[in-house]
């Protein structure tokens, strides 16, 4: 039977939920982008994200998109696509993912099985309200290489090690690119519009290679 065990403004957390319902929710919810759901054994939590979660994950995107471009990588970004291994009982949406190490290898692919494809290189995860879930244990269980943790003021680099993952300084899939170098234009959003602070970091970048 599923039961609220945790409820807050904008985070409901429900367990006894079935894959079979969890999947459909998922399905049903695809095209609104005011929820996140994270599944993890039979526990659901269904956020509502706030504007300081929107206005970091589209930041922290853009660094990104603009790094690959200076740099000429490729990447194939997948937003908050749902990712779920359903031997693993386990699913999640990041705020931002992306393929840039596989992307000649996903290139073009729209229907995604994470027992066979390779798990997106890079995912965003903005962590404002702190999520009642271990959520590092599910993107470890699905494969994420590395993740960028941002809670409003720190941020935090995991790349992943075998199972597990180890905080790191730089990124591994952009290692142009430092914690305290993306917390230097996080910053200065406060202090410029953000067209000109993106093109400060472009400039930046051009610098650094």
């Amino acid at each position: 039977m599923i039961q609220t065990i945790t409820r807050k403004e904008n985070q409901t957390i429900l367990t006894g939920v079935r894959w079979e319902t969890y999947q459909a929710l998922a399905l049903d919810l695809a095209e609104n982008p005011s929820k996140k759901l994270i599944y993890d054994q039979g526990r659901l939590e269904i956020m509502t994200p706030l504007p300081e979660h929107e206005v970091n994950k589209r930041f922290l995107a853009r660094l990104v998109e603009t790094t690959t471009e200076v740099l000429g990588l490729e990447i194939y970004s997948l937003g908050s696509t749902t990712w779920s291994r359903k031997d693993l009982q386990r699913g999640i949406e990041p705020d931002e993912c992306y393929y840039i190490t596989h992307e000649e290898i996903i290139r073009g692919k729209l229907n995604f099985d994470l027992n066979f494809d390779p798990a997106p290189d890079l995912a965003i995860e903005i962590d404002i309200t702190s999520s009642s879930l271990d959520r590092l244990s599910i993107y470890a269980a699905l494969g994420i290489g590395e993740i960028w943790r941002f809670d409003g003021q720190e941020l935090t680099i995991y790349v992943l090690e075998g199972e597990v993952y180890e905080i790191r300084n730089h990124s591994q899939v952009l290692s142009i690119l430092s914690k305290n170098d993306i917390l230097k234009f996080i910053e200065k959003r406060g202090q410029m519009g953000e067209n000109a602070l993106l093109r400060e970091f472009r400039q930046w970048l051009q610098k650094q290679k």
